[in-house]
């Protein structure tokens, strides 16, 4: 299976998830919280340093449970500045008087 070159934006989304990660997991070793989750240190250092940008749901599921995070919340901050560029990118639309009043 060819793997398709990932964009820019999911690279910055791998980069941000493996912060959120990183600042969740806190003084707690790599070992400990991969040993948790039921994944690999590596695995997990793989994702907490960006370079695994689109890791695997379950994964990502599990690592959150562990280290007390919503999936709702790691959604938010890691889709947060993609939002922010597009709402910055989005020109105000004139609103038209209304032909009813």
């Amino acid at each position: 299976m060819v793997r398709l070159p990932l964009t820019p934006a999911e690279v910055e989304r791998g980069q941000r998830l493996g912060a959120l990660l990183r600042r969740a997991r806190g003084r707690r070793s790599m070992l400990d919280v991969a040993l948790a989750s039921r994944i690999s240190p590596e695995t997990l250092r793989k994702i907490e340093s960006g370079r695994v940008a689109t890791p695997a749901f379950p994964t990502i599921a599990a690592i959150a449970d562990t280290l007390g995070l919503s999936l709702d919340a790691v959604w938010a901050e890691i889709n947060r500045a993609e939002r922010t560029v597009e709402d910055r990118s989005v020109l105000p639309v004139a609103r038209r008087p209304s032909l009813a009043s």
